[in-house]
């Protein structure tokens, strides 16, 4: 990889997220370790959380900040709060980098879109804003409540704004980039698809564990965030279904921490499917592959609708990158990425047709080692990280120039016709 910069003129840049502290964010982590390879000079701001409560840390050569948070919100009430402490640290924590360290350029990470008012004082000096769009947030806030409220309508405007005052935007896929340049009235050449793929240096299948079976013939795996969009509780249903039509070799267990964790722990206890279904929270990688390795199916229960259609969940390329054989509902970024390496469940006879779908899998080894096969070679060969590499940093070089065009501008002198 060449590096754009020398040390007499190194691009300095600010990362913001939100969403989660950084390097657990493996998306951001990824992006700054590009960057930081690529020769600029990488700081990123995110907030603490569990296991990463260090104030500051200089982490492969990637400067870490991290502000104090209150607990995720669940109500409109506990939403502002939230918010409203990150945007002031946020702040607090910008200026003081820009006065002491200095940067040309802020990457705002959305959820939410409300950090571009972060970057806003700093175009006064020159400062390009990149939109890093994660998550599409007016379809995130309808999955969740399914309302047009005084809310959604923040949503939207927040989004509109941040298009409005964005150099740049950054779209994990196809979906995403019609929506900045449709939605948010963006030139195409503007806008550029950096996916979240795996990478394969880090993320690769180990031995299977059978003690991770829960002493039962089949393992069924999931990762992902614990939230109402996700479909766990359909997940759920799938595995009550499966108890049901008398099969008790089959377990399902799922990793990741969120919002509704302790609230599906719960479920799964009135549901009386302990011994069928555990959720582990949060763990270290190390066990998250141990888990997935051995899995013999791994599932995407997203519920069908319009944010899930147009998102591209990271957990899809993971599986493949394991080689692991996916059922999931028929959604249009989730085909995209999996192809012929998925089963595509019917999106209204949800929990049966899922059920069916997993047994028949389970049931037919030649096809699952098939699909895990086409899985493998779609992420090694198109949507690994590693090619998402250039977008990036075609898209940090859009922004410099735009830069640098802005200060020719300036240094020019004005006519007098």
């Amino acid at each position: 990889m060449a590096v754009r910069t020398n040390p007499l003129t190194k691009r300095k840049i600010l990362i913001i997220v939100e969403n989660l502290p950084v390097p657990f964010d493996s998306r951001v982590w990824k992006e700054a370790c590009a960057l930081r390879d690529a020769g600029y000079e990488v700081r990123v701001l995110s907030p603490r959380g569990k296991g990463y409560s260090e104030r500051y840390e200089l982490l492969e050569g990637v400067h870490i900040y991290r502000h104090p948070m209150p607990k995720e919100g669940s109500t409109a009430v506990g939403y502002l709060w939230e918010y409203g402490c990150a945007l002031f640290w946020e702040f607090l924590y910008a200026w003081w980098v820009f006065l002491t360290k200095g940067f040309q350029c802020i990457q705002g990470c959305n959820p939410p879109d409300n950090i571009f008012l972060v970057a806003l004082p700093f175009q006064l000096f020159g400062v390009k804003y990149i939109f890093d769009h994660h998550d599409a947030n007016p379809e995130l806030y309808l999955s969740k409540y399914e309302r047009r409220d005084a809310l959604y309508k923040a949503q939207v405007w927040l989004e509109k704004m941040t298009y409005r005052f964005s150099d740049v935007v950054m779209a994990t896929n196809e979906s995403y980039r019609g929506l900045a340049i449709e939605r948010g009235r963006r030139d195409s050449k503007d806008v550029f698809v950096v996916r979240n793929g795996p990478d394969l240096d880090k993320f690769r299948l180990v031995p299977a564990q059978p003690s991770l079976k829960h002493g039962k013939r089949w393992l069924v795996g999931y990762v992902g965030t614990m939230s109402i969009q996700e479909g766990l509780d359909i997940l759920i249903d799938v595995a009550a279904y499966i108890r049901e039509k008398g099969r008790t070799d089959v377990h399902f267990t799922c990793v990741g921490g969120g919002p509704g964790l302790q609230g599906l722990r719960e479920l799964v206890k009135q549901r009386g499917l302990e011994n069928f279904v555990n959720f582990t929270g949060r763990v270290p990688d190390s066990e998250l592959l141990d888990i997935l390795s051995t899995a013999d199916v791994c599932v995407n229960p997203d519920k069908p609708c319009e944010m899930n259609d147009i998102s591209t969940m990271i957990k899809i390329a993971e599986y493949m990158a394991l080689g692991k054989p996916i059922v999931q509902f028929d959604l249009k970024e989730g085909r995209a990425t999996a192809g012929d390496a998925s089963l595509y469940s019917d999106n209204q006879d949800q929990v049966a047709d899922f059920a069916r779908k997993i047994l028949w899998l389970l049931d037919h080894p030649e096809e699952r080692q098939k699909m895990g096969e086409i899985g493998r070679r779609r992420i090694e060969q198109q949507f690994a990280w590693k090619y998402s590499i250039d977008n990036l940093l075609l898209a940090y070089d859009r922004a410099f120039e735009k830069r640098s065009n802005q200060a020719g501008q300036s240094l020019s002198p004005t006519s007098n016709n």
